[in-house]
């Protein structure tokens, strides 16, 4: 009789076919539109209220983090370390400006901020490295996300108000670029053709 143990041992793994749908727009888009909205009020346009603590705290947060756990399951390292990421980038972001109105601890000096920003900078290069084997669309992405993170460092490095104003602007462009990324992979895949062109790049 046979060893029915060894025949079990003996047999190919199966693997069953990934059937989930695709977490990267979500991610994007709790990036891009809550980076828009916060660089909105950078450039003035309204004072840091509940409305971007919130997107904050929910959508460029606590969604950005789903979604890099979703992105893990999915064997997407790059996605995963991405969208975590940022995902708490925008929660201490908030916890910054919350805690010291609650006692919790004293607000930041410009100091401590250029080195918190020059942090993400540095961290944001290395991932826009990898984004030359992803798409056009998520290096514009990075690569605007990099200069937003150092512009803001330098701005408070030097006190420089233009120089915060102008991280503003290109905060904006950075956000809808996000948006515009996230969108066109949901509208690319509902059609099943390229509707908005996104510059990715072939396997090789």
């Amino acid at each position: 009789m046979a060893n029915t143990t060894d025949n079990a041992h003996n047999r190919p793994e199966s693997h069953a076919s990934d059937t989930t749908g695709n977490p990267a727009p979500l991610g994007l888009l709790g990036f891009g539109m809550t980076t828009v909205l916060l660089n909105l009020h950078n450039v003035g346009l309204f004072p840091l209220d509940s409305m971007v603590l919130a997107m904050g705290i929910f959508y460029g947060g606590i969604g950005q983090i789903m979604v890099g756990i979703m992105e893990w399951k999915k064997n997407n390292t790059f996605g995963a370390t991405a969208f975590t990421s940022y995902g708490l980038f925008w929660l201490s972001l908030v916890a910054m400006i919350i805690m010291p109105k609650t006692g919790w601890g004293q607000a930041p000096q410009a100091s401590a901020m250029t080195a918190y920003l020059t942090m993400w900078g540095l961290f944001t290069a290395v991932l826009f490295l990898g984004t030359f084997r992803l798409s056009r669309a998520l290096q514009f992405v990075f690569g605007s996300l990099m200069v937003l993170f150092f512009l803001l460092a330098m701005g408070y490095a030097t006190a420089n108000p233009t120089l915060k104003l102008i991280a503003g602007y290109e905060g904006i462009v950075c956000g809808l670029a996000a948006t515009y990324t996230g969108l066109a992979q949901v509208l690319n895949e509902v059609y099943g053709r390229t509707m908005a062109p996104l510059g990715e790049f072939k396997k090789v």
